[in-house]
């Protein structure tokens, strides 16, 4: 079996208000990016901000500072959202060619490895906000947004990392990615949620029928767990033994969340090493080797033909 990935999700364009810990200058986040990449972690997945305001602000030359930043320091992957958000009090989010400018910019500066590409749309709902008349986003992602995503991957090289949010997300994406010849194979990254309505709680169902899909669609792609508002700690042992990996962070945690990025690798990268170690007969190595992602990152094949099917 290969080696576990452990991927660390530091912000996700959230507030201080709703994660005390969050990394939001360019200076802050490029530090703890450093730090977990210390810790264990092989990926780093980030989103720059205006400071001024704290929020999300997807701007090609802050993403290189922070990409610059935290590699002059450590061997990592790291890489940015696409445009998510909502605007002008609307409920869905902005689509359009403009959501993959910052990825572009970055992807021809040689900058990037990785790239956001999730193919699909849900409905993202708090539990507690519906009982509080919230309204809920629709998290759009146009066929056309999705292709736009997949041919700039094409093209520049760089290996998609489907968030999977419902089902029809993993077949759907699998389905796209025949008609990219020379696409690297995507990462199929299962997202759970407690908290949230959305596809699955973190349940081994769940995983069960993630994994029986993805022997279907796309055999013998990489796949780890994540997720929104939740812990996935209940299906990382499961996870290490069937070969996937884990992706922790604030972006994905409880909100108001008291641990820091750099506490989400040391347990998670404590708790999986060990389970590789009695997966593999006690020749388990350190979790979250960084070289091992960056050759799938630059010797992917394409996945083509029998590796996947409609």
């Amino acid at each position: 079996m290969g080696k576990t990935w452990l991927e660390v999700a530091l912000n996700g364009g959230l507030t201080r208000e709703s994660q005390p810990h969050v990394p939001v200058s360019v200076e802050e986040i490029v530090a703890d990016g450093i730090a977990c990449v210390k810790a264990g972690a092989a990926i780093v997945h980030v989103h720059s901000y205006d400071v001024a305001t704290g929020r999300q602000k997807d701007d090609a030359d802050l993403y290189a500072r922070i990409i610059d930043g935290i590699r002059s320091q450590v061997d990592a992957i790291v890489y940015p959202t696409v445009i998510g958000g909502t605007r002008g009090g609307s409920e869905v989010t902005v689509v359009g060619p403009e959501r993959y400018a910052a990825v572009k910019a970055l992807a021809e500066r040689g900058l990037l490895e990785w790239t956001v590409c999730d193919p699909g749309s849900t409905n993202i709902a708090l539990y507690a906000g519906l009982s509080r008349g919230w309204k809920s986003s629709v998290y759009v992602n146009t066929e056309s947004d999705i292709r736009t995503g997949l041919a700039l991957a094409e093209e520049h090289g760089l290996v998609p990392s489907y968030a999977i949010y419902e089902p029809g997300f993993l077949r759907l994406g699998a389905a796209l990615a025949e008609h990219y010849p020379s696409l690297k194979t995507p990462v199929y990254r299962f997202m759970f949620s407690d908290r949230m309505t959305f596809g699955f709680a973190p349940r081994d169902y769940a995983l069960d029928a993630y994994l029986a899909m993805l022997q279907e669609y796309a055999a013998g792609a990489p796949w780890m767990i994540a997720g929104l508002m939740v812990d996935v700690t209940p299906l990382m042992a499961r996870t290490v033994a069937a070969g996937g990996h884990v992706r922790v962070g604030l972006e994905d945690a409880h909100h108001r969340n008291e641990r820091t990025n750099v506490q989400f690798v040391e347990a998670a990268e404590g708790d999986c090493a060990r389970r590789r170690i009695a997966r593999d007969g006690g020749r388990g190595p350190r979790f979250g080797l960084t070289r091992r992602v960056r050759h799938f990152a630059e010797d992917s094949e394409p996945l083509l033909g029998a590796q996947c099917r409609h």
